[in-house]
């Protein structure tokens, strides 16, 4: 991976406590996928960052490659890879995803 690309987005991850990478935006995503995950992270209640990929092709292929994950959309909390829209899902229909998110964010509850 071309090492500014790598830069730019260990900074987007280390710089921002919930990162989502995804096809689209918050207000619009431009995928079922992403619009789920999106979902979860509203109903949660903490404010999180996103990147499209739609508009970065370079950001697309070489987030697939920072994370070794083939798919969009991709979560991370607190620096760290948490996976993608159904692993997502199923952290928080088993209670998993809201406490990891309110601690990253150092809020016991939603904001």
């Amino acid at each position: 991976m071309n090492p500014i690309l790598k830069t730019k987005i260990e900074g987007q991850i280390k710089n921002n406590k919930i990162m989502i990478y995804m096809k689209g935006n918050p207000q619009m995503p431009q995928c079922g996928f992403s619009a789920a995950a999106v979902d979860v992270l509203k109903s949660i209640g903490q404010p999180f960052e996103s990147v499209d990929v739609l508009e970065d092709p370079e950001i697309r292929q070489g987030i697939k490659e920072y994370s070794n994950w083939p798919t969009i959309p991709q979560i991370y909390v607190d620096g760290e890879f948490i996976g993608g829209c159904d692993i997502m899902l199923e952290m928080h229909q088993r209670g998993e995803l809201a406490p990891l998110i309110n601690e990253a964010t150092g809020s016991p509850e939603p904001a």
